[in-house]
């Protein structure tokens, strides 16, 4: 079934009140400019999120965000000479933060999700810095809309209890992580990586043709040597099971059956 979702850079103010009015998930692919061994793009991590959202509208109505492709990369897999472009973790966070705020000032201040495919594990800087600059900003609407010491009022004693999950302001702005909610896929395949067969799998799903195995043979990169076992159905299977699960989280936090 077709959906009525847009990409905020082709669209036009009457599709945005629309989209606001119905409370559509805003969905803004984060992603890094990082050296991926002589077979992936630089910008793979953001062609990830930016494809796996792409997905997700084809499934739900929401606003496609334009994709953030600067971010903290870190230098942990190559030094500067690599190609890789890092930014400032505080520098990033202050860009969020004020990306978030036009929103909230929009009018959109529920059901934000920016979509991170870079590094799998939890907390590390890129995630942080989006949920300081999300958490920051939340309190201070809070402050500015309720008043200071609006959650030590008496008359919020039942605040957590009166409300609806997409009313909860700690649910208004989430990150999400591609495929780390895929568990039978994760189970089928195991977890990718970087620049391996699990990362080169959801790239060459969700962009055909993208990925350069015959320059594996040019690189040494220990984390790329499997990259030659990529398969289009791993790439599927991690996307397809990962999209379905967050638009059901999605839906329940809107209370959508």
């Amino acid at each position: 079934m077709a959906t009525r979702s847009f990409d905020m850079a082709y669209s036009y103010p009457k599709e945005m009140e629309i989209a606001k009015k119905e409370r559509w998930p805003i969905l803004i692919p984060v992603g890094t400019m990082e050296y991926h061994s002589t077979i992936c793009p630089y910008g793979c991590d953001a062609l990830v999120s930016q494809g796996f959202i792409r997905e997700m509208a084809k499934k739900i109505d929401c606003v496609v965000m334009p994709t953030i492709w600067y971010g903290v990369a870190s230098y942990a897999v190559g030094g500067p000479e690599t190609g890789t472009i890092h930014v400032d973790c505080d520098t990033f966070e202050q860009y969020i933060y004020s990306i978030l705020k036009s929103l909230f000032l929009a009018g959109f201040n529920r059901n934000i999700y920016m979509v991170i495919a870079h590094q799998t594990e939890d907390y590390n800087p890129m995630q942080l810095a989006c949920m300081k600059a999300a958490r920051k900003l939340v309190f201070e609407y809070l402050d500015n809309t309720k008043g200071y010491g609006w959650w030590g009022k008496n008359e919020n004693k039942a605040f957590y209890q009166q409300m609806s999950a997409e009313d909860n302001p700690w649910n208004w702005v989430k990150t999400i992580r591609v495929a780390t909610n895929a568990p039978e896929a994760l189970k089928k395949h195991g977890p990718g990586g970087h620049a391996d067969a699990g990362e080169c799998s959801m790239l060459e799903y969700l962009y055909p043709g993208t990925i350069k195995l015959e320059r594996l043979c040019e690189t040494d990169d220990w984390f790329a040597q499997d990259a030659d076992q990529m398969t289009i159905e791993r790439g599927r299977d991690y996307c397809e099971e990962s999209i379905d699960n967050y638009i059901k989280e999605i839906n329940a936090q809107r209370g959508i059956r």
